[in-house]
Order: structure tokens, then C-alpha cells, then sequence
């Protein structure tokens, strides 16, 4: 082989190999010694198998991933990807031989192993398609159709979207394109930030990738070939956010059970057979726990398969209530369900024709025919290149139905709520001066039903709106702004709130008042603000207006973070400081109340003494009181994201920042979290989190004389 591997500064390899196909040998053996606790945690979680290692605390996550169908569906997409695109399934396969050819030595670097007992397993050619899957699943926040279902039963129908907006359990970014007409060099910069929940380690890998067919630097998804959502190839660089898409569907599905113990659905065209399986899932200190799997023609059963009533019920054709559990067929043995409708299970296709298309890219059209085959999820694309060439257009599948559809889970045995055979157009805009994506209703408007607040975008859109002479440093700072527009109900609430305080809460009310609006570590009037919006949720979230949402919903513990009605009040503040079933008369009073709450306790600290980083570790951290504060808040351009009125703490955050210049590739810089490497104790274990944590970026250096060549 002809592979070489060079470490820049930072620990981030660069690779040389002869063909792509060697590369991608070279990418999935690096990425195993680097990250080898990593990738074996997302094989297992792809796989339903976490709990065998980890412990009865992951048994709904595996659950969950066994009866959604992630690895059979993974396994269903390459076996069409080796029948439709064998170039691309090849690449795939080299890139997995290169995990497998790296993990032993890997794992011999990562304590983890020793320290759970586990021994790493073998990764299969599906394996990267089911790790992407995993990753995705949860991405278009179908639970969201539950909350509704919940929200509709038991507050009424006219509040179904109420809560709407970008929620806990939603991922989000930033992202823009600035044109050369508005750059210093006269050449475009892309530039942005995925928010994720924080991992550790990090959910993007900086890497380089060089053959003689291209050579590309971005970050790579580790456990996946290639570099997906953020790149840079020289001539032409992308980026991407989440386009907000609705594209996956929750069917109520009445089933019954046969005398040989099959299962049938009622469908359109009346009772159909279902599969049906059993598997076990082994628990590491604990009993093996077999679940029941169930496919109807819609999709996998995800909710309900263990409610099957032992005694018959009504008659009637079709179930009387919505929930899980309930209604009855003629026999009296029927049950109703809920079934998930995710393209990739449909259709058999992934999308990963594309990524290898992607790294040979050239032009923003190169981009632009790539992505024409991209599947999920569903994504806002930004591209420039240095001809000139701007791209701002969504790419994904987003299948045609009924609107309902998008709202609420929708009866199966209705034809009305089929998939049209071909998905929906994907929409497309000009880019003029700059453009930009940070998951606000725009572009993907008509794809979606639920978009994050404007305040991102429309804060990005004024800061780049300020100047013609852009350079990939001024670009950096915009990153940095942590002003917090969504702060400015509440604040309107509090300057209505004069009459009738103490004095100590009408000292706290003046210090509000008189605040920058910037979310910053040191700002005390920010972490006042905090403590207020806090004691302001926890009584919105506490007021009889909203009793009946306080009993947990009947659904799986994994749908918690869309379903929680904390949460969702604390995300849906400003709306509901100004609409919403809650009298205008006790929302004042409830503001009055807060400020008397904060102005009777200890002074509130600075905000980054409370609003700390929170990664989430597959083991336990022993030393949890290590992270540091953070600046920003959800909808500052910095966004960091804690539930207010509930914790100040941050799990959601950059999972990476980028500047691609297009005039010169050395001049673009990027940073991650923590660091290159996934190995404790390594150098590069978190060496890049002090910059993370001051909003600065490392530099891409890809002059080969400047890096460092690994022996062996």
C-alpha cells in the first residue's frame, strides 16, 4: 500500500494514499486507532447492544434501535447499494476494512475497554450505514407528533401547536455563504456551526483525505467514509444544516393476533400479514430481556408491542382512541400500535453514492448533482467555489402525503395518508451579496412543520449585512456573539411589572432593565436574567392552565426529551409570555413572583459560574465539576443550550466551527469540543478546547512540509 499518515499541530491526520479506495482504507484505520471506544459504542448502539457492556441504564436506547429495525435497515440499503453503485459499496467495504484492521490497536490505547470489559467486535460493510442511521434516527423529532397527540387530548385541539418550536431534542446550526463581491480577497467564505448534543468524544473528526483523484479537508462523522455535511477540496467548499423537514411519519396501527401466534395490521385494503420476530437483548449485570419485533406495511411498530389486551373489547372496525394500547377488533383480540415510516426503511437508499461524489468536486454544480442523491437527513446546503459559483439549495427525501401527516400520528387503514411514489420537489435560492441557514422557517418552508426562532438567522443575517470586506478572521467573530434576542418578552414582561414590588425585587427588576442582552461567562446581569427566566418557567410550567400535561406521557423513556412538558414550556417562553392559555393577568403576577423569588435568595452568580458544559460520555465521568462555563444561550448566535428552570446546564452546543476561504484553503480554520484524538491522556485528547471555549479556530495547514509524518 501507498498510504501515508501525517498529524498537523493539533493532532489532525492528513492522509496519502494511491486511490480513493485505499484512502478510504487509510481514513477507516486512522479513525480506529484515534477513536476506537468511540466507533465500537456506535456499533453497538446501531445495533441495539449497548446495554450488554453499559448496563440496564441503555436497555431503552437498544430496545428502541431493535424494533425501529436500524442494522436490518442498514444491511437492506448497502445489499441495493452493491446492486446500484458497486464503486461506491467497494469504497465502503475499504473504509471498513480499515476499521477492522485498526481497532485492536486502538482499543489497546482506550482504558474504556479494560474498564467494561469489552473486546471489540468485528464491523461489517453495513456497518457505517447503520451507524448513520443511528446518529439520524431521531433527527426530524417525530416525537413531536406524540407531544401533539398529547397536547390535543388533553388541553384541546386548539392548542396542538402551541409549544411549537426548535426543542430539546431538536439538532440545529448555523450556517452562511458569503459571496466575493463582499470579501476582502474578492473570493467567497462559507462558514458555520452544527449544534449537537456535546459528546465525548466529539461527534465530527477533522481529517484530511488526498489521492490523486482529490484532495479534501473537513470533518468527517467518525464510523462513516468520507466527509458528508462540511468540506473543503480546494476549488469548492460546503456545509450544511438541518433543513427542519418533516420526513418521517407515525402511523396508528391496529394489529391482531393469529391462532399460530402471526400478527395482522388492518391496512387500506384490509388485514394484511406483519412480521414478526422475537430477539433478545443481553443486559450486563442483569437478565437477558426478550423483546417482540413487529414490521406492518407502513413500517416498524415502535410503541405498544407489549400492550396487546388479554380480553376482548368493543367492536368496530376502527380503534376509538389514539393512544397505544387501546381499541379492539371484531375477535376481540386486536391492539393498537405505533408504526414509524422513515424513507431509508421504504426505498432501501441511503444516499452514500454521494459521498465519494462529493470529494471529487470541483464546482458548486458538482456539489449541487451530488447532493441531487442525497437521502437523510434532510439538510440546507451552502456551497461556493472559486470560480464564482454559489449554491443554497435543501437536499433530501421528503415524501408527498396528506398535511395531517406532518401534524399528528395519522390512522393507517386511511388511504389518505399513503406516500406518493416520487418525493417532494427540493427548493432552491439565489444567493445575493450573502445567505444565510440556521433553521429558521425560509428555504425549507414548505418541507416543515416546526422551524427554530428567527433570532439566529436574523442576527447572522444583520452582523454580515454590516460590511463588504469579509475575511475569514472578521467571519470568526461572528461565532462569538452571544447577544440574546429572546430575552426581549420576557425583559417587556418585566418592565411592566413596577407596581406593587419590594424594594430588593424592584432592584433586581432596575439591573434587568438595565442589562446588555449579551449572554456572556462574566455577565452577572446575565446570570440574573437566568435566574429569573428560571423561577418564571417553573411557574408558567406549575400553572393549572397546563395540569393535565403535568402526568408523563405513555410513551417510551427515549421519546422523553420531546414530551416533557418542562422543557417544552421553557422553549416555548416567548410565546407563552404573550399567548397561550395562561390569562395575561397571571403571567404578569407569575414575572412579579419570579422577581420576588430571585431578589429573597443569594445573588445570582455570572453565568458561567451555573451555565457549565455537560458533554454526554458513554461511562460515567468521575470528575464532572471539571468542565468549564460557557458563554451564549439557545438562540444566540453562540448557541449553547440548558433547560431553563431546570438546569443551567449546557449539553447541547458547536460541535464543530469552520471558515472554508475559497481564496486560500490555508487561510480557513476549524475546531472541535476536544480534540483529534479519542484516547485519555492523549495530547490531543482535549487540547483544543481551550480554543473551542474562546470562539477561536485552529488553522487548516495543508502544506505537506509543515506536518508531521507518522512511522509505521
Amino acid at each position: 500500500m501507498s498510504i501515508e499518515v501525517y498529524r498537523d499541530a493539533w493532532g489532525v491526520p492528513h492522509l496519502r494514499a494511491g486511490d480513493p479506495d485505499e484512502l478510504a482504507f487509510a481514513q477507516g484505520r486512522v479513525t480506529a486507532r484515534d477513536r476506537a471506544w468511540q466507533l465500537e459504542v456506535e456499533r453497538h448502539r446501531a445495533q441495539g447492544t449497548t446495554a450488554a457492556f453499559l448496563g440496564a441504564a441503555e436497555l431503552g436506547w437498544d430496545v428502541f434501535a431493535r424494533r425501529v429495525r436500524l442494522a436490518d435497515t442498514a444491511r437492506l440499503c448497502f445489499a441495493r447499494l452493491e446492486r446500484t453503485d458497486a464503486p461506491t459499496a467497494a469504497w465502503v467495504r475499504a473504509y471498513v476494512d480499515g476499521v477492522n484492521g485498526g481497532l485492536a490497536e486502538g482499543a489497546r490505547r482506550a482504558p474504556e475497554f479494560a474498564e467494561t470489559g469489552l473486546v471489540p467486535g468485528r464491523w461489517e460493510p453495513w456497518t457505517p450505514l447503520a451507524v448513520w442511521l443511528s446518529t439520524h434516527i431521531l433527527f426530524a423529532g417525530f416525537p413531536t407528533k406524540l407531544w401533539r397527540e398529547e397536547v390535543a387530548r388533553r388541553l384541546g385541539e386548539e392548542w396542538t401547536e402551541l409549544f411549537a418550536t426548535d426543542g430539546p431534542g431538536t439538532a440545529g446550526s448555523n450556517g452562511w455563504v458569503v459571496a466575493g463581491e463582499r470579501t476582502a480577497s474578492g473570493a467567497a467564505l462559507v462558514a458555520g456551526d452544527p449544534h449537537r448534543f456535546i459528546e465525548a468524544p466529539g461527534v465530527y473528526q477533522q481529517i484530511r483525505l488526498a489521492c490523486p483523484a482529490y484532495d479534501v479537508v473537513g470533518l468527517a462523522v467518525p464510523g462513516v467514509p468520507g466527509l458528508a455535511h462540511f468540506g473543503h477540496t480546494g476549488p469548492v467548499a460546503w456545509a450544511i444544516t438541518n433543513a427542519m423537514a418533516d420526513y418521517q411519519d407515525v402511523y396508528r396501527e391496529r394489529l391482531r393476533r393469529l391462532p399460530d401466534g402471526g400478527v395482522e395490521a388492518l391496512g387500506p385494503e384490509g388485514w394484511r400479514p406483519a412480521t414478526v420476530h422475537a430477539e433478545t437483548i443481553e443486559v450486563a449485570g442483569g437478565e437477558p430481556v426478550v423483546i417482540e419485533v413487529i414490521e406492518t406495511d407502513r413500517g416498524p411498530v415502535i410503541v405498544g408491542v407489549e400492550e396487546e389486551p388479554g380480553t376482548g373489547g368493543p367492536e368496530g372496525g376502527a380503534p376509538e382512541s389514539g393512544r397505544p394500547g387501546e381499541g379492539h377488533d371484531r375477535e376481540g383480540r386486536g391492539w393498537e400500535v405505533l408504526a414509524l415510516r422513515y424513507p431509508p426503511r421504504v426505498t432501501g437508499e441511503l444516499g452514500f453514492g454521494v459521498l465519494p461524489a462529493l470529494l471529487r468536486a470541483r464546482t458548486v454544480g458538482d456539489v449541487d448533482a451530488a447532493l441531487d442523491g442525497w437521502v437523510e437527513p434532510v439538510n440546507v446546503v451552502q456551497a461556493a467555489d472559486t470560480r464564482g459559483g454559489l449554491l443554497h439549495r435543501v437536499a433530501g427525501h421528503v415524501p408527498v402525503r396528506d398535511r395531517l401527516n406532518s401534524l399528528r400520528t395519522v390512522p393507517a387503514w386511511d388511504p389518505a395518508h399513503a406516500w406518493a411514489d416520487a418525493p417532494a420537489p427540493l427548493p432552491r435560492a439565489e444567493v445575493r451579496g450573502h445567505a444565510v441557514m440556521a433553521n429558521a422557517r425560509g428555504l425549507a418552508a414548505p418541507l416543515g412543520v416546526e422551524f427554530a426562532p428567527p433570532h439566529r438567522a436574523d442576527r447572522i443575517d444583520a452582523l454580515l449585512g454590516a460590511s463588504a470586506d469579509w475575511t475569514p478572521e472578521a467571519v470568526t467573530a461572528v461565532h462569538r456573539d452571544t447577544d440574546n434576542p429572546s430575552a426581549a418578552p420576557l425583559l417587556a414582561a418585566v418592565g411592566r411589572a413596577e407596581a406593587g414590588l419590594s424594594p430588593a425585587a424592584s432592584g433586581v427588576r432596575e439591573r434587568l432593565l438595565a442589562w446588555d442582552r449579551r449572554m456572556d461567562t462574566e455577565s452577572t446581569g446575565a446570570g440574573l436574567y437566568a435566574a429569573v427566566r428560571g423561577a418564571v418557567v417553573r411557574r408558567l410550567a406549575g400553572h393549572e392552565a397546563f395540569a393535565a400535561l403535568r402526568e408523563p406521557a405513555p410513551y417510551p423513556e427515549v421519546f422523553r426529551p420531546w414530551l416533557a412538558l418542562g422543557p417544552r414550556v421553557a422553549f416555548a417562553l416567548e410565546t407563552l409570555l404573550t399567548a397561550g392559555p395562561v390569562p395575561a393577568g397571571d403571567v404578569d403576577r407569575i414575572v412579579r413572583e419570579a422577581l420576588e423569588e430571585v431578589a429573597a435568595g443569594e445573588p445570582p452568580a455570572a453565568w458561567g459560574t451555573t451555565h457549565r458544559l455537560a458533554p454526554w460520555q458513554a461511562l460515567p465521568d468521575p470528575d464532572d465539576a471539571r468542565w468549564p462555563g460557557l458563554a451564549g444561550d439557545h438562540d444566540c448566535v453562540l448557541s449553547t443550550s440548558s433547560v431553563p428552570g431546570w438546569t443551567d446546564r449546557s449539553a447541547r452546543a458547536s460541535a464543530a466551527r469552520y471558515v472554508w476561504d475559497l481564496a486560500d484553503r490555508e487561510r480557513s480554520g476549524w475546531v472541535v469540543p476536544f480534540g483529534a484524538s479519542g484516547v485519555p491522556g492523549d495530547p490531543h485528547h482535549q487540547d483544543q478546547l481551550p480554543l473551542w471555549l474562546r470562539g477561536e479556530l485552529a488553522p487548516v495547514t495543508t502544506d505537506w512540509q509543515y506536518l508531521t509524518k507518522e512511522q509505521g
